[in-house]
């Protein structure tokens, strides 16, 4: 016969598995730091810049 298992220990095991995985995927999406948003939102503001520059008038 196998070992006996502790269900409340494999559920808590789990449920930790779980948020550990979220806070990785959490992590990946939305961890950047002031900084790097700063950088990003004035580049994108220059390419919005530049494109307008170049739009024709009519």
């Amino acid at each position: 016969m196998g070992k006996p298992v502790n269900l409340n220990r494999f559920r808590k095991e789990k449920a930790r598995a779980d948020k550990k995985a979220r806070a990785d995927e959490n992590a990946v999406k939305f961890g950047r730091t002031k900084a790097q948003k700063e950088v990003t939102q004035l580049r994108e503001a220059q390419k919005r810049r530049d494109l307008d520059g170049h739009k024709l008038d009519e």
